[in-house]
């Protein structure tokens, strides 16, 4: 017989997907690894675009994801820091010229709280002036607040024991600002997993929220790249095209359905047991299909939607508990304007009880030394759209524009100059909603795949937003893929 090469399929080319290949040609050096991508371009939520200043000379703006977290919540360095050294890109990457950020609340921009752990307090002396706590809630029972393996919203959770006003102007607005959602309906353990198993021993939220706090790390919270972050995503696709054996990209070839394949496989090796192939129906960007590919391994880099479609034919029971997953949409609108003042912060955020379209904005020109303009322009970025929302998504980009303008005017108590460029970007179902129960189901639909054959998922769906999460969860179901197809074979 002749001797069979390995081909595992990565299904869809964002960060979370480009990371999973990476790492499949590290543990898979023989195999073939083919990377399918729907669209034209890579980087899903990372993308960099350019917007006119003043002077009329073009900057980079990012039309998502702006920045990301030096640390990994373990320790050590995070693994958007790691991936942005191994490409190259460790002398690009800079920090925030200010992390101070503010809250609007009554009409006033007030500092946001220190020593929270996502809104949630660990000493209600920093909370003067942002809202009021009901200490006497949290009163100790003598029982950890949660069972072991019990979830909660984290909304609940923190009115039943510190009362509303924290959970509307604290946790809510950052909450909101990570995830678009509302945390009455947000899982704890999905969202604040230190803090859910802070809660499980702890029979105090404010004892828990100390537990599970960790000190502020050395050095820098936040980093981005010089030049923007689709450099990351260039970086990282010139890596897997590099080498005698490059990682195959291909683009504008949907995966429409996947499938088990019939028949075995030829080897050089002893089979240790009968492992399935996998179909991959595709369809091409001209006319005609083209030809179904059959690989070894599979792995769903992709929203829950999309993953849901491709596994209704391989796990029912898997693709159900997928399509309980559901996301938000926003906009957000950036404005270039001429020289004017704003505070010194690098951004604020909105409590929903504000009654503003805008839940949250960042100065770009203050937060980013490096975006600073000789011109004097100021980039501002405003963020519209909570989870149920999306009805004010329907607006034009005109007039998203024109709500960002005026709200922002109000929220910071004066006109703004007109702008010289906008750019408005849609992110249509973007950003996933954990309900409480998720971690667990995630956990059900996985261990389902497991059953299938080499199947894995990966991405912001199901192990938690941001670009360092994304990145971890490429490479975790990166080596899930690999564990199995290495298992599945002797020498």
């Amino acid at each position: 017989m002749s001797a069979h090469r390995l081909r595992v399929a990565v299904v869809g080319g964002g960060i979370a997907g480009l990371a999973a290949a990476l790492r499949l040609r590290d543990r898979l050096p023989q195999a073939q690894i083919i990377v399918y991508e729907q669209s034209r371009a890579l980087g899903g939520k990372l993308r960099t675009g350019a917007l006119a200043g003043v002077d009329g000379t073009a900057m980079p703006v990012e039309t998502g994801a702006d920045a990301f977290l030096c640390r990994d919540p373990a320790g050590g360095q995070s693994a958007a820091v790691r991936l942005a050294h191994r490409v190259g890109l460790g002398d690009a990457l800079v920090h925030p010229g200010t992390g101070t950020a503010a809250i609007a609340v009554g009409g006033a921009l007030l500092p946001m709280p220190a020593r929270t752990l996502l809104g949630v307090p660990t000493d209600l002396s920093t909370l003067d002036g942002v809202a009021r706590a009901r200490a006497e809630l949290d009163r100790d029972e003598g029982r950890p607040l949660l069972a072991e393996g019990e979830d909660v919203a984290v909304g609940a959770l923190v009115r039943r024991r510190l009362g509303d006003e924290v959970a509307d102007r604290l946790v809510d607005p950052l909450l909101g600002g990570v995830y678009a959602g509302l945390a009455d309906r947000l899982s704890l353990a999905a969202t604040v997993p230190a803090l859910a198993a802070a809660c499980r021993t702890e029979p105090t939220l404010l004892g828990a929220a100390r537990r599970a706090r960790r000190p502020p790390p050395d050095g820098p919270v936040f980093a981005t790249i010089r030049g923007g972050l689709s450099r990351l995503v260039e970086a990282v696709a010139r890596e897997l095209r590099s080498g005698p054996d490059p990682v195959e990209l291909r683009f504008g070839w949907p995966v429409r359905a996947l499938a088990g394949a019939a028949g075995a496989v030829a080897s050089s090796r002893r089979r240790l047991a009968d492992r399935p192939r996998w179909r991959l129906v595709l369809s091409g960007p001209a006319r005609g299909s083209p030809p179904d590919d059959e690989v070894d391994g599979v792995l769903l880099a992709l929203p829950a939607p999309r993953a849901t479609r491709l596994l209704r034919g391989v796990d029912a029971t898997a693709a159900a508990g997928l399509a309980e997953l559901e996301y938000a949409s926003l906009a957000l609108v950036t404005l270039a304007l001429p020289a004017t003042g704003l505070p010194d912060l690098s951004g604020f955020l909105v409590p929903a009880t504000e009654g503003y379209a805008v839940k949250a904005a960042t100065f770009f020109t203050r937060k980013w030394g490096h975006l600073r303009r000789p011109d004097g322009t100021v980039l501002v970025r405003a963020s519209i759209g909570r989870h149920g929302e999306e009805r004010l998504l329907h607006a034009t980009d005109e007039q998203l524009a024109e709500v960002a303008q005026r709200e922002l005017a109000a929220l910071l108590g004066r006109p703004l100059p007109a702008p010289v460029a906008t750019a408005v970007n849609r992110w249509g179902g973007a950003l996933p909603q954990y309900p409480p129960g998720h971690v667990e189901r995630v956990a059900g639909v996985r261990q389902a795949l497991r059953q299938a054959g080499p199947l894995a998922l990966a991405g912001a769906g199901y192990d938690g937003v941001g670009i360092p999460a994304c990145i971890k969860s490429g490479e975790a179901a990166a080596d899930e893929v690999a564990a199995a197809l290495l298992g599945g074979w002797a020498a």
